[in-house]
C-alpha cells in the first residue's frame, strides 16, 4: 500500500478509514433496502479500508502484524475462555 502513498499521514488515514468504512456501511444499507448484495463492491471497499489502516500503521511506525498481535493479546486477556457478554459489558478499568 505504501508504494502508492505519497507520505503516510495519520490524519489522512483516520479520516479516510472513516470514509471507506462508511462506503462499506452504505453497501449494507442498500441491501437492507432491498438491493442485491454486491460482494465484489464490498470487497473493493474493504480493500480501501485496509489501505487506510496500512497508511495509519506506517504513520505510527508499526506493522499490521504488531497491531494484530496486540489485538489478539488484548482479546485473550479479556475473554480467556471465549466471548462472554458479561465480560464485554463489565470490563476492567483500564481495558480499552
Amino acid at each position: 500500500a505504501m508504494r502508492t502513498c505519497r507520505s503516510p499521514n495519520l490524519n489522512h488515514a483516520v479520516f479516510g478509514l472513516c470514509s471507506e468504512a462508511g462506503e462499506v456501511s452504505g453497501i449494507m444499507q442498500k441491501v437492507f433496502q432491498g438491493h442485491k448484495f454486491d460482494k465484489n463492491h464490498i470487497v473493493k471497499e474493504l480493500g480501501d479500508c485496509l489501505w487506510m489502516i496500512a497508511e495509519a500503521c506506517s504513520a505510527l511506525d508499526i506493522t499490521f502484524e504488531e497491531v494484530m498481535d496486540l489485538n489478539i493479546e488484548k482479546l485473550k486477556k479479556r475473554y480467556p475462555d471465549g466471548f462472554e457478554e458479561e465480560k464485554s459489558i463489565f470490563r476492567n478499568k483500564n481495558d480499552i
